[in-house]
This record gives structure tokens, C-alpha cells and sequence, in this order.
């Protein structure tokens, strides 16, 4: 019987621990879901005014 209990306080921390980790990875994945959304949004604004960057033919960036 003390063995059971041993690994029932054994897999509740496991799980409490496992889900200390989701909750952390949860907030993590919010974080980077808005900076790709803003990313997102500013490459789009940065293609709208003509700045997207693309080289053409023989035209070497500024910092050549």
C-alpha cells in the first residue's frame, strides 16, 4: 500500500510539473504569435510603400 501511495505523490508532481511547464510554453506562444502578427504587419506596410527590398538586375544594396 505505501508503495501505491509513493507513486501516486510521484506522478501528481510529474503532472503538476508537466503542467507548470505547458502553462509557460502557453504564455511563450502567445508572446511570439503577436511578434510574427507584428512582423507580419510590418513587412506588409514596408511592401505597400515600395521599400520590399528586392534587388533588381545589377542593383547592389546601399551597403556595398
Amino acid at each position: 500500500m505505501e508503495r501505491l501511495e509513493e507513486q501516486i505523490a510521484h506522478l501528481t508532481r510529474t503532472v503538476e510539473d508537466l503542467s507548470d511547464v505547458v502553462a509557460r510554453q502557453e504564455t511563450e506562444l502567445a508572446i511570439l504569435t503577436r511578434r510574427a502578427q507584428m512582423l507580419m504587419a510590418r513587412e506588409a506596410e514596408r511592401e505597400a510603400q515600395g521599400g520590399g527590398g528586392i534587388v533588381v538586375g545589377d542593383e547592389r544594396p546601399p551597403h556595398y
